[in-house]
């Protein structure tokens, strides 16, 4: 197998340039002929994972083995060609990098691309790659994928092992990928499952009427008519409000458990290192340590509600309908007020797929004033392929 990385005309800054990492793909596959990119969270035998930080990766050693979803993706055909920029240690939503700078967002210049798979998200919407690894902990494929314009996969927690992977918050933490198109990504999900994946409706959709409320009145109107055009397409559908009394409580409760799971992540090697981050990355580390045991147990208390929310909601056959973000890709560089601003909405409308458990997919369904936003579907748990299944309805129908 080759293991030497040919050049790549990279001008978007999405992979990294401190590793050569590449797999060539075992011949006759189902995914022969695609090449992939994975962000630099996932192993590669002989090569350091990075994770976005330089501390961290001047730290570790190089790893023993590829991660099981290299190995899974190389032993179906498909060529990694290298890795691609984080955010640090995966705590970013935005995309922006201190240390490595931000990869281009193809679909929006002058905006970001979404984190904290930025590379990985640039690089197919650049078309790099025929698709691109990245990992979901509180929307960081979700989110890149709204913002660049692509299909982006939050799978079922626990769908997909996570050997190999540089891990933030393990109750949280999943793997998903990108794709330009319904078909590749169907393609892609195929190898990664098993099985054959075919275009269907699901027989019942909610709309969450209060979650568009949460969107800007752009992004809203952009995407209203395609969720009910996506409604029309399954037996049933209604409109709910999902969060009656708000979802302020619904974001808080797993920023709160989110941040502390990630602390314990990598707290001896921080009091170890005493590495560099940057000021935004340093404060979420630092909210993991201020928590007091009644704010815990009320974080947990308030996950429980919400989950059971879910289950009243959408019975089994039933898919969510809803924005994946409240906002387009922001601008580049903005000040810290600001990106804090936008990552509090952003949450706002991500907590519900890590509170859950629930697979939810973001399909690259409408624009506002040119700039890609995405309308999520999710199921319920191991209802990835139904998810995606329906995505190849949506296409065919989008299409005629």
């Amino acid at each position: 197998m080759t293991t030497t990385r040919p050049p790549l005309n990279d001008t978007l800054n999405a992979f990294c340039t401190d590793t050569e990492a590449y797999l060539d793909g075992a011949p006759g596959g189902p995914l022969s002929g695609l090449a992939f990119a994975a962000k630099d969270i996932f192993d590669v035998a002989g090569h350091v994972t990075g994770g976005g930080n330089p501390d961290w990766k001047a730290t570790h050693p190089p790893a023993e083995r590829n991660a099981w979803i290299v190995q899974t993706l190389v032993d179906a055909g498909a060529a990694m060609v290298g890795k691609t920029h984080t955010d640090e240690l995966t705590r970013g939503i935005l995309g922006e990098n201190a240390h490595y700078g931000t990869p281009v967002n193809p679909r929006a210049p002058g905006r970001v691309p979404g984190g904290s798979s930025s590379g990985s998200a640039a690089a197919v919407a650049g078309g790099l790659v025929d698709f691109a690894l990245g990992s979901d902990t509180g929307g960081s494929v979700r989110i890149p994928a709204s913002f660049c314009g692509l299909y982006g996969l939050r799978p079922t927690h626990g769908r997909i092992p996570l050997d190999g992977i540089l891990l933030q918050a393990p109750s949280y933490d999943t793997i998903g990928w990108f794709a330009r198109d319904a078909a590749a990504f169907a393609r892609v999900a195929e190898a990664v499952f098993g099985g054959s994946i075919a275009p269907e409706a699901p027989g019942r959709i909610v709309i969450a009427e209060d979650l568009f409320e949460e969107a800007d009145p752009a992004v809203a109107a952009a995407l209203r008519p395609v969720a009910e055009q996506v409604a029309a397409m399954a037996s049933s559908s209604e409109t709910v409000r999902l969060a009656p009394d708000g979802v302020d409580g619904w974001a808080w409760q797993q920023n709160t458990l989110q941040s502390i799971q990630a602390w314990h992540s990598v707290s001896d090697w921080i009091d170890a290192v005493n590495p560099r981050f940057s000021y935004m990355v340093t404060e979420r580390y630092a909210l993991g340590t201020s928590f007091t045991q009644p704010q815990i147990e009320a974080a947990r208390a308030t996950r429980d509600a919400v989950r059971r929310r879910l289950n009243e909601v959408t019975g089994a056959g039933s898919f969510l309908c809803f924005p994946t973000s409240p906002v387009v890709a922001p601008l580049r560089d903005q000040p810290l007020s600001g990106k804090r601003a936008s990552q509090g909405r952003i949450i706002r409308l991500t907590c519900m797929g890590g509170t859950s458990g629930r697979p939810q997919l973001s399909l690259p369904l409408a624009e506002v004033d040119g700039l890609p936003v995405g309308l999520s579907i999710m199921g319920n748990r191991g209802d990835d392929e139904a998810l995606i299944g329906f995505a190849l309805e949506i296409e065919q129908m989008m299409a005629g």
